[in-house]
C-alpha cells in the first residue's frame, strides 16, 4: 500500500499547497493530506473552491506518474501523460462513492464528478516537481444547514443523493483503495486501455451538446463525440471537427 503516510489538519488554506510544500521539503510520493476545512481550496483556472467546515472530503496524495506505457494514435508510446493521473484519481472518487454511498456519480470532462446536472467534486492536479504530481480531490459529503439559493442548482452532497449519514474517513480510506488500483494500472498499457475505456463510460459530457468557454471570453457549441486517448475532448460543430485539450464545459441543456 504506497498511502502510508497520512497527515491529517483541522484547517489548511488548501491541501494542494500543504502537499506541494511536503513535496518541496522532501516527502515522496504516497504521501496524503487531510483537512477538515480549507481557507483558499483552489479548482481549476484559479477557481476557489468553497465548503463549510467539516463538509467535504478533502484530500490531496501525492503521485509518480511515470508509466511504462502512454497511449499514442497507434498504441503503446513511451511517456507519461499528465491527463491519466487525474482520469486515475477520478475514477476512483466515483469508485469510493458507489462503495461506501452506494451511488455512482458521473464524470464530467475533464475533472468534475457530477450528480445529474450538479457538481459533487472535483479533481486537480499540479506538479510541484518534476516527476511528482499532487493530485487534489474536493467531494461534497454534507452541507450543515439549509444549502444556500444559488448554489442549489449546481451543487449536490453524496448524503442527499445515499439519503442517509456517510462517514467522511470511511469515504477516504475507500478512495485510496481504489486510487492504489487506479495507480497499479497506470504502469500497463493494457490497463491504461481499459481505464480509459471506464472513464468513457462513466463521462456525462460524450453525447451531449456542450459550449466550449475558452479563456479571454470566447466560446462557441457542438456535439461532444469522444475523449481522445490523449485526454483530448472531440466537438463536432458546424465549422467540423474541433479537439479541446482546455477549456470549461458546459452542458447545453
Amino acid at each position: 500500500m504506497r498511502f502510508r503516510d497520512v497527515r491529517e489538519y483541522a484547517e489548511v488554506d488548501s491541501t494542494n499547497r500543504v502537499a506541494a510544500d511536503l513535496v518541496r521539503a522532501g516527502a515522496g510520493e504516497g504521501l496524503v493530506v487531510v483537512a477538515d476545512h480549507q481557507t483558499a481550496g483552489r479548482g481549476r483556472r484559479g477557481r476557489s473552491w468553497e465548503a463549510p467546515p467539516a463538509s467535504s472530503l478533502l484530500v490531496s496524495v501525492v503521485l509518480r506518474p511515470s508509466v511504462d506505457h502512454a497511449l499514442g494514435p497507434c498504441g503503446p508510446v513511451s511517456g507519461a501523460p499528465a491527463h491519466l493521473v487525474t482520469v486515475a484519481c477520478a475514477l476512483a472518487a466515483a469508485e469510493a462513492c458507489a462503495d461506501v454511498a452506494g451511488f455512482a456519480p458521473g464524470l464530467k470532462w475533464p475533472n468534475d464528478l457530477v450528480v445529474g446536472e450538479r457538481k459533487l467534486g472535483g479533481v486537480l492536479a499540479e506538479v510541484p516537481l518534476p516527476g511528482l504530481a499532487v493530485v487534489g480531490l474536493g467531494l461534497n459529503v454534507r452541507w450543515p444547514g439549509p444549502m444556500p439559493a444559488h448554489l442549489q442548482p449546481i451543487v449536490v452532497t453524496a448524503e442527499s443523493v445515499a439519503g442517509r449519514p456517510l462517514d467522511t474517513r470511511e469515504l477516504l480510506d475507500a478512495y485510496l483503495v481504489r486510487l492504489e488500483t487506479r495507480c497499479g494500472d497506470l504502469a500497463d498499457a493494457a490497463a491504461v486501455v481499459a481505464m480509459m475505456s471506464d472513464y468513457r463510460r462513466r463521462c456525462v459530457t460524450l453525447g451531449r451538446d456542450v459550449r466550449i468557454e475558452l479563456p479571454g471570453g470566447r466560446s462557441w457549441a457542438g456535439a461532444a463525440t469522444e475523449v481522445h486517448d490523449d485526454g483530448s475532448l472531440e466537438v463536432s460543430c458546424d465549422a467540423g471537427s474541433r479537439r479541446v485539450t482546455a477549456g470549461d464545459v458546459v452542458h447545453l441543456r
